[in-house]
């Protein structure tokens, strides 16, 4: 049985067998505290390795995603004698949630109102799907505080290729739901929240039709497409479709097709 960590930045919604995680302090607009960090981090780690948990959704409370990193804390450390070994130290932390997100196991969608900036921005990258409101917007904004976009560089060049994302950080560009469209930034556009739902159950519906473990396994090789060269990557693909074909799920699958069934981790209708 699934459990899930005690949370007071989020409120974790898990029905059959998907996580919804709300941001919830609409109060800073759901900046990434190290409050939110750390439970956030917690949760997912929680699920990680749950293959009950067939998906997760990252969604924010108060009309808004994620306004990125929470300045009071910046300027907190600035105050208090920040040293290059403490502030690279934290840097790195915001790294390693970053990549927990980028590289869960089941399938992430982010469903975006209000805004992602920053930070959020990079937050929302991390996601497998991404859907946004038509009226939602955006912008790296950290070069116009004197800071560096560092730990979701990465992030968003995956997600929208480096000539964009070049631009996007470089000249803080704020654009607007349908513009994200436009340069590869969401994969869905819609009016208002009640869109949101209808893109996620949608969503939702195809993702429920696809084993679990092979997800997992697909997952892992598209993030490591990029960094291996070619034989590494026949290799590492030969094993994952390997590992998949001769576990449970692989046999049941084929079986089920044989069959003319639906496999276990089917839905039925």
């Amino acid at each position: 049985m699934t459990t899930l960590p005690d949370t007071k930045t989020l409120i974790l919604d898990l029905e059959n067998g998907w996580l919804t995680v709300w941001f919830n302090t609409p109060e800073n607009r759901n900046a990434l505290s190290a409050d939110l960090a750390s439970e956030l981090t917690t949760t997912l780690k929680s699920v990680r390795e749950d293959r009950s948990v067939r998906g997760i959704t990252l969604r924010g409370k108060g009309g808004i995603f994620c306004a990125g990193g929470d300045l009071k804390s910046f300027g907190a450390a600035l105050a208090n004698g920040a040293t290059h070994e403490k502030v690279a130290k934290m840097n790195r932390g915001g790294g390693e949630m970053f990549d927990l997100v980028n590289t869960m196991p089941q399938v992430m969608i982010a469903l975006v109102e209000g805004a992602a900036i920053a930070g959020g921005l990079g937050m929302m990258c991390c996601a497998d799907v991404i859907a946004v409101t038509k009226d939602a917007k955006f912008s790296l904004t950290e070069t116009m505080l004197g800071i560096a976009p560092a730990q979701i560089a990465p992030i968003v060049v995956q997600r929208v290729g480096l000539p964009t994302a070049r631009r996007l950080m470089l000249t803080a560009a704020r654009f607007t739901g349908a513009e994200a469209l436009q340069i590869g930034l969401t994969d869905y556009v819609v009016e208002d929240a009640a869109g949101l739902d209808a893109v996620e159950a949608d969503i939702k519906q195809g993702v429920l039709q696809c084993a679990p473990g092979a997800v997992a396994v697909t997952k892992e090789i598209v993030l490591a497409s990029p960094y291996l060269g070619r034989e590494s990557m026949m290799d590492f693909a030969a094993d994952g479709f390997a590992r998949c074909m001769l576990s449970n799920e692989g046999r049941e699958g084929i079986m089920s097709f044989f069959a003319k069934k639906k496999p276990g981790w089917a839905p039925k209708e």
